[in-house]
């Protein structure tokens, strides 16, 4: 046991705030029965700054914490492209997709897409979305989150991932969104206060207990970590069996910045359940898009909590500033050096007190995620699938029973496939790659179904129906390719398919589903002009400083 008396106190006061707001807010009104409304759309009324601590909070995770570390461990500061990239695809986001959804009053995703296609399309990407967060989101991040737990406080890992997901399931089945969302707001101060501590201790480790010092000797002691822009050849590194390959895998160069990466970006922002319910249960469009600038800011500074400590830890390694440090980084099956485990090592040089704090904040990121997930996965099962094929004429009530059991059944698959994950020595590629199977499709089908009007429902049934299969293909006949280039083959592949089944199937006509859209349904408010101009630059400036 690592924590102190001190600690735990802390930790176990976090854990009863959380589920005791949780279960508060979850409280309906005398005489009210929760509806489908406010269990899945927190009842249409989150406030700005609540929409963007739930973004963030269902956003940061074990796998930016955990996995990102590991990743800045072992790739630098390019992995935070992720994250600055993100800033601007929200932007875009609450410009282009979110007025479309909001004036739809769409619950889901796939909602959507039945109102835009058929219900083919709708089914046939619910399916996927339902796989997707149970067999990757969900168990990734318990996975992760029982990791912290193994090597912070030596709880076997199975153990950590039951009590994981029955601490998400306490007050999230219980209140959906609502408790979701208003937990996530008291999360994100825990998560950025300790992430920000434990940031400070380990600079200041690394800089004698100077942590301005250190940052100045992460440069120096690894250059090539701060590098954002990578070549092929330019870094090696662990590939969790011994040997090395090419990060230009992971981050193929000028790519990030103008080629797949905008399609995992506006995928995961604009098109995720489990993202774009937070802007969907707003009070306004001009309350979402407030939140998505609110949002956007905050994942500027993700990077400085969750990549920097992880290039911290590789300068205390390759220094051998810590014997016990470093003996922590070890896999306990095979004795190699794992870079995953970098942020919950690092935790254990806390102080006594802030390592509580910081211990919370990772919990918060883990919970949090996982209480959405969850949440988006009973959404999806219980409105586009359920209701259409089980319960055309299921009361309110019964669509909240339901719901709540899907998220018990998606919680108990994703507990037992989470342990498989430990064979990977970087999960958070392992999230981004397998998601990326999916991504082109999911991009492609929405992209040409709000802005080109000749879109079909055939088009859009191949373009979802061939992302996986294609995506497999050029994995097995291109394997070193990388998957963010693959990615935007993928959706080349699929957008020139779409365009020519549309055209031959329509004859050049519009399909009568489509949507209009004109400028006046783009129009943003002064306060968001000046917010994004603001997020540009700030972006613009980090690939200049550190390109």
């Amino acid at each position: 046991m690592l924590l102190e008396p001190l600690d735990l106190a802390v930790f176990i006061g976090y854990c009863l705030l959380i589920i005791g707001m949780g279960l508060f807010v979850s409280q309906e009104k005398k005489g009210h029965v929760k509806n489908s409304s406010d269990y899945f759309l927190a009842s249409k009324a989150l406030p700005w700054w609540a929409v963007g601590a739930s973004l963030i909070a269902s956003n940061i995770s074990a796998e930016q914490f955990i996995g990102m570390s590991g990743s800045g461990f072992a790739l630098g500061l390019a992995i935070s492209t992720y994250e600055w990239m993100a800033a601007a695809t929200l932007l875009v986001v609450a410009i282009f997709f979110l007025p479309v959804y909001i004036k739809k009053g769409i619950y889901t995703m796939p909602g959507f897409l039945l109102d835009r296609y058929d219900t083919r399309v709708r089914t046939t990407m619910a399916i996927f979305w339902l796989l997707l967060y149970v067999f990757v989101n969900l168990t990734s991040v318990l996975y992760l989150g029982a990791l912290s737990l193994n090597t912070i406080l030596n709880v076997p890992l199975v153990y950590g991932i039951i009590g994981l997901a029955l601490f998400a399931m306490i007050y999230s089945i219980y209140g959906g969104l609502k408790a979701v969302a208003w937990t996530d707001v008291v999360q994100v101060v825990f998560l950025i206060v300790g992430g920000l501590a434990t940031t400070y201790i380990a600079l200041q480790m690394v800089g004698g207990g100077d942590a301005w010092e250190g940052i100045g000797l992460l440069r120096k002691e690894v250059p090539g970590h701060f590098s954002m822009i990578l070549s092929k050849g330019e870094m090696m590194i662990p590939d969790g069996q011994g040997g090395t390959r090419d990060a230009y895998l992971d981050l193929p160069g000028i790519s990030v910045l103008v080629g797949g990466m905008w399609i995992t970006n506006l995928s995961y922002w604009g098109f995720n359940q489990y993202i774009t319910q937070r802007a969907l249960a707003a009070k306004s469009l001009d309350e979402a898009q407030k939140g998505m600038i609110f949002a956007g800011f905050l994942k500027l500074l993700m990077p400085l909590i969750v990549v920097i400590p992880g290039i911290a830890a590789l300068v205390i390694v390759n220094n051998g500033l810590d014997a016990t440090f470093i003996e922590s980084m070890k896999d306990p099956g095979t004795g190699l050096i794992k870079s995953d485990r970098a942020y919950p090592t690092l935790l254990q040089l806390l102080p006594v007190g802030l390592k509580g704090l910081a211990f919370a904040a990772l919990t918060a990121a883990i919970v949090s995620s996982l209480a959405s997930m969850a949440n988006s996965t009973s959404t999806i099962f219980t409105m586009d699938i359920y209701k259409k094929y089980f319960g055309q004429n299921a009361s309110e009530s019964k669509q909240v029973s339901v719901g709540r059991i899907t998220a018990g059944v998606a919680f108990f698959i994703a507990a037992l496939v989470a342990p498989a994950l430990g064979q990977l020595d970087q999960a958070f590629q392992f999230i981004q790659e397998y998601t990326g199977f999916i991504s082109p499709g999911v991009f492609a089908i929405f992209f040409f179904g709000v802005f080109w009007k000749k879109t079909t429902s055939n088009a859009a049934l191949v373009g979802a129906g061939l992302s996986i299969p294609l995506s497999i293909v050029l994995k097995v006949v291109f394997p070193a390719l990388p998957f963010i280039d693959r990615m935007g083959v993928v959706f080349l592949i699929l957008a020139a398919l779409m365009i020519i089944i549309s055209l031959v199937e329509g004859k050049g006509k519009d399909h009568p589903n489509s949507i209009e859209i004109n400028k006046a349904l783009f129009k943003t408010s002064p306060g968001f002009k000046i917010g994004a101009f603001i997020i540009s630059g700030i972006i613009a400036a980090l690939y200049i400083v550190f390109w």
